[in-house]
This record gives C-alpha cells, structure tokens and sequence, in this order.
C-alpha cells in the first residue's frame, strides 16, 4: 500500500515535468468536462439572506447555495493557507507542494503531506474520482489544469464551498455552518472557520458530533497552520483554541414552512427565493402562536401576519401553530383560509360614512331597534345604547350603528372598496352583497383583512402586498380604497380603543371581530408602520364557544407588536382638511346622522352632474361645477369628506376643484340625507 502510493507521488511529479511541454496543452484542451453547476439545494430566505427554510437534493444531501462574498474571510483565509497556499498563483497543479509531499514520502515512508491543490480537490468533487488510484489522480490532474483555462479562481473557489464534504449529508460550507454552529458562513469564528477547514480532509473521523476529540485536535492544527502562515497572530490562535468545538449537529430551520412552499411552487426554477420576511420577527410570531393556543382545545389553529404598509412587504406569515400537528390540521396555511370576518369590516363602513359625507366621528347616531325590510341587526349584548356618538359606537363595535351607516353607502360599495384594497371576498352561494355583510357574511382571508387595514393605515391609499424581495410596487395601481381624511378618522378612532391591560393604550389603532358561533376571533391592528393580523379558530370550522377576539386574539396582537419592535411608530398626524371639530361646531346636517329608512329614499338629493365615475378635464381655472336634484335645500358640499360649501340653496355650485386625482363629492341636504358620486380630475 505503502509503495502504491508513492507511486502515485512520482506520477504526480512526472505529469508536473511534462506541464512545461506543449503537447499538454492539447492534451488539456480535450478534456471532458463534467457539469460546472452541481445540483444545489433550493433554499428559502430572509430578506437579508438569512435561511428560513432549506429543501435537500434530490440523494437527500444539503448543498446549499452560497456566494464567495456571503463566506467570511476568517474561513477563506484560512482554507487557502492550509490546503493550498499558491492556490492563486499555480496553474491548477502545484508542482512545488507535489514535490514536498514526494519528499516526505520517499524520507518517512510515508504520506506526511498531499499535494493535491484546491483545483485538484475540486476535480475529484465534480467527478467523485476518489483518492488512491494513480488513474484517478492523473485524471484529477488532467481535469484541474483544463478547470484552470475555463474559470477563474474566484469560480473554482466557489465550486469547492458547495462541494466540500463536511459529514453526513452536508456538503458545502453554508450547510456545514448552519448544521454545526446555527449560523451563516459569514459570521464564522477563526475557531469555527478553522474546524470547518478541517473536516473535508476527513468529514466521516472527525465529526464532532461523533469524534469530538479528533475533531478538536484537527481544528487546532489548522489554527496552528494559520499562525505559522501568517494569516492568525498569536492571540487570537490563543483565544481560539479555547472556544469549544460543538457536539451536536443542529437541524435546519423550518420557519414559514406554508409560505415557503408557496414561493417555491410559484418559481420552481429558482434555487434561491429571496422573501420581505424578516427571519427574528418571523421566530417570535410561531413562539406567540404556539404559546397562545397551549393548553386550550387540541384542534385549535391560529394565523398571524406582519406587514410593513409603507413599503407592501410582509415581513412575517405564520399559517399555523405547528405544521406538523395533524389534529390542529397544521399543513392548513390559516392566513389564506376564507372565514367569516366578524366585526372587521366595521372600521371601513365607517370611513366609507366619512368620506360620502354621512357621517362625522363626532355626529351623533342612534343605537335603538330598526328594520331594514326583513332584516332587524340586533348588537352582540342585546342591549340598545340610545344616542351616541360615531367614535363611541364604533369603538364599542355596536351592530346596529353599523349596519344603518352600511344601509346609506351600499354593501355594493363596502365590496367594491374591498376588492379596491386587493381582497377577495366570497359571498355565500354566489348571492348579491346584503347588509350582512357587514356583521361577517362574507368570507375573507386574513391576507385580506391585512390589506385592507394597511390600506387605512396608509392613508387609504391601497397597498400591494408583497412577499418577494426588491419585487412590486408600495402602493397598488388601484384607486384608493378611502379618502385620507376618512382613512384618517378610522385610525383615530381606533386608537381610542382600550387595549389590554398590559399594554400601553393610544399607541395602536385596532379592532377586534368574532363570528358566528364563535368559530373564528380576531384582531387586526396598525402603528405608523406596521398592520398585524391575527386569528384564532379551527380550522374545521367548529365553533369555539366564549372565545372573543377582545380576549383571545387582542392581547396576542399586541404581543406580536411588542416583537416586532420595542416602541410603536407614531400614528400619522391629522391631514389639512381633516375637521376635528365638537359636535356642536360640526355643520348641521353633520351633527345627527338619520337612517335612509327613516325618510325614504326617493326623498333625497341626487347629483346630476358630474356623473359617478366621470373623468373630467381640469381646464386653467381649477373649478368643478356640480348640480342637485330632489333634496330639501339649504345643501352642504364635501370634497372628499370635508364640507367645502354649507348652507347653499342653489341647486348648481361652482366648487374649487382639490387638483388632479380621484374625487369623492358628496351632497348633504336639510334632512340629513345624502348622496354621492366618485370622479377623477385630470
């Protein structure tokens, strides 16, 4: 055996001597070639690269995709000073290193060094030549100068940190990391680069998750390596030898394991899928989730999600508690799931009330038995509240309130403004939208309600939800889902809602929503920034009977926003035209609210001109006439939710046209009864 190898060595040096004839260099020039790009696994991540969740190749082994600049230097350095130190000056064979090894040989009768290049190691890799052979390392020889001639150093090096074996079924320097340190090659110690330096020598007998002490010792003689080459100094050789070498290999992360493989089936040709998520944020919402449903019914699932309205990048997506756990039905993604979404809607019939002119947070409505045909709301307590005032009776998610506001926009509005944000509601067995739906008969998804809550937050303007990183627009190219006066109104009010007792009050602007049979509990919430969601069910649809979104979903909200960062951004301020005003200085047909059905609906006014949905030219005076018909004058224009004329009793009016854009104009006559159009000004 002795003597096979050194055989071996002295073929080494004679193909070295022939390097210098040309006849070589035809030789080389008619090398087969193996494939250059080595299956590598397809890997999800953070938006700063940080791995979420990996997929193995297709033999079951983690070769994970890394760039030379995503390895830290401590390991590069290192790698070129212990295996190949003219690696950036040979020619893929280091005759110089073959003839050292020879020499040791021929002197100890034995192998005391190889010569084998970085190069050379990347030829068997590509080919799994093995070692011992003298064909095998003449082909490896052969293979290593024709490398040389088609890449650079720099593609060669990266070849050799997806291919390197490191034990077991991790190849590559990234999956080594992450499987022995729970970290990315970039942040590599000079202890933990030196380790991994080390173990492709050998990666079975120096496992250290299996021989740990071999695996200390190998790591120690590349560090000394190190030192004697000049790339560590003596401290920090010092101080590395005394940093312990684990003993356990970790299991790779499955974080947002439903979203995960939603990015992957969209783009199964990618290897990486970069995503807006963001991988600590992501790790404290699963925590909360799993915490949250612990101890409560066994089929209990949950869904959360993070959104960065200002820039449409969801930041955090949690499907399910666990999804593994077969009796939550955990392989369910819950934020995609259609359910009833309760009391949600709520806050959007409200800006819808704000920005037709309907309605005011300070306008005094009436909270007493009404029927709408064949349908008579009744609230969640079965209590009436008499006359209150908006703010109040939304904060106080009263039901009939709401419903009469729905009953004067339109549930065909309510929808449209739904799909405006990016929703997509589902009607029962396909009938037309009643006002049911806005107490929760519609089905939404939690991505929708997301949406449209970012949408408010953002000042109405609606937001384009985005997974994929450097991808999509912040803002949608739809119409905007509400005025931002209106949008503004929602979210003040919403502040005022009393959060729970462990959290600091005024900060967030949320609402909470239960269903039917208390199948399904919510709280969807928003900051200057950021738009929570969240919700509690099961995913078979069975009712959950006390649970309500204020008790079970909100204090999770607010937890998830404690994760995602230490203080909530600010609430934007008021916009100019926003009138925060008391109900005593509102206009008149501001300050009390009257249900259409108490005056009839043929009674009102209607707006002749311009047209629902006209496009109109602005010409050099920016003036917009409008024209009423029925009503009862005197009337009050609004320009999108704010009163711009009052007490007009002309049935023509020459306004001051806000600019160019999307207009909504409303009219208000003297009984309170109101009529709107939305156009756009060019």
């Amino acid at each position: 055996m002795r003597l096979r190898r050194l055989i071996v060595c002295f073929a080494v040096l004679a193909i070295c001597a022939l390097g210098a004839q040309k006849g070589l260099a035809v030789w080389v020039a008619k090398t087969e070639m193996p494939s250059l790009t080595p299956e590598v696994s397809v890997v999800v991540e953070d938006r700063q690269g940080r791995l979420l969740r990996a997929f193995t190749v297709d033999d079951g082994r983690w070769r994970m995709p890394v760039e030379l600049g995503e390895v830290s230097p401590n390991y590069l350095n290192q790698l070129v000073a212990f295996e190949d130190k003219r690696f950036y000056r040979h020619s893929g064979v280091d005759a110089r290193a073959a003839l050292r090894a020879i020499g040791q040989a021929v002197t100890s009768g034995r192998i005391v060094s190889g010569g084998s290049t970085i190069t050379m190691q990347v030829a068997r890799l590509l080919e799994d030549s093995g070692t011992g052979s003298w064909p095998g390392k003449l082909r490896q020889i052969r293979l290593a100068w024709a490398l040389e001639e088609k890449l650079g150093k720099d593609e060669i090096l990266q070849l050799y940190l997806h291919l390197a074996p490191f034990g077991g079924n991790l190849e590559g320097v990234r999956a080594a990391s992450l499987g022995y340190f729970r970290k990315e090659p970039i942040r590599l110690t000079e202890a933990e680069a030196a380790l991994l330096v080390a173990l492709p020598q050998a990666p079975e007998r120096r496992r250290p998750d299996r021989y740990h002490s071999s695996a200390v010792a190998a790591r120690d003689r590349v560090l000394a390596r190190g030192h004697s080459a000049g790339v560590l100094d003596a401290d920090t050789v010092s101080a590395a030898l005394l940093e312990p070498v684990p003993k356990q290999r970790y299991r790779f992360d499955t974080l947002a394991p439903h979203l995960a493989e939603r990015m992957v089936a969209q783009a199964p040709d990618r290897r990486r899928h970069r995503l807006t998520m963001e991988r600590e944020i992501q790790i404290k919402a699963e925590a909360l989730l799993r915490a949250r449903v612990q101890g409560r019914h066994s089929s209990m699932s949950g869904a959360i999600m993070v959104l960065n309205h200002q820039s449409g990048e969801v930041v955090a997506s949690v499907g399910s508690p666990d999804y593994l756990d077969a009796r939550r039905q955990g392989f369910v993604d819950m934020t995609l799931a259609v359910r009833s979404p309760g009391s949600t809607l709520k806050p959007l019939i409200y800006g819808l009330a704000f920005e037709q002119g309907l309605a005011h947070p300070e306008t005094v409505i009436a909270d007493r038995p009404v029927r709408f045909g064949s349908y008579a709301p009744q609230n969640f307590d079965k209590q009436f509240h008499g006359e209150l005032r908006v703010r109040k009776a939304l904060q106080m998610s009263l039901n009939i309130p709401a419903v009469s506001l729905l009953d004067a926009v339109g549930p065909g509005v309510l929808m449209a403004r739904m799909r405006r944000a990016g929703a997509k509601p589902v009607l029962p067995n396909g009938r037309p939208a009643g006002l049911a739906v806005g107490l929760g008969g519609v089905g939404l998804r939690l991505q929708d309600l997301v949406a449209i809550f970012g949408s408010i937050a953002r000042g109405g303007a609606a937001v384009e939800l985005t997974w994929r990183a450097g991808e999509g627009p912040a803002v949608s190219a739809r119409p905007p889902v509400l005025s931002d006066v209106a949008a503004w109104y929602v979210g003040d009010i919403l502040r005022g809602v009393p959060a729970p007792v462990s959290a600091r009050q005024g900060e967030i602007a949320y609402k909470t929503g239960t269903s039917y049979g208390h199948r399904d509990v919510w709280a969807i919430g928003f900051d200057g920034r950021h738009t929570v969601g969240v919700w509690l069910g099961r995913a078979d649809g069975a009712a959950m009977p006390g649970e309500l979104g204020a008790g079970l979903a909100a204090p999770l909200l607010f937890d998830v926003f404690s994760a995602v960062k230490p203080a909530a951004d600010p609430l934007p301020p008021p916009p100019a035209a926003a009138l925060t005003v008391t109900t005593e200085a509102l206009p008149q047909t501001l300050k009390n609210f009257r249900p259409r059905g108490q005056i009839g609906r043929d009674a009102g006014p209607r707006i002749t001109f311009p047209p629902d949905g006209a496009r109109l030219a602005l010409g050099a005076d920016p003036e917009l006439v409008a024209k009423v018909d029925r009503g009862v004058p005197p009337f009050t224009w609004l320009a999108n939710g704010v009163p711009v004329v009052v007490g007009h009793f002309e049935r023509q009016v020459v306004l001051d046209a806000p600019g160019a854009g999307f207009l909504s104009l409303s009219v208000v006559d003297a009984t309170g009864v109101s009529q709107g159009v939305r156009v756009t000004l060019d």
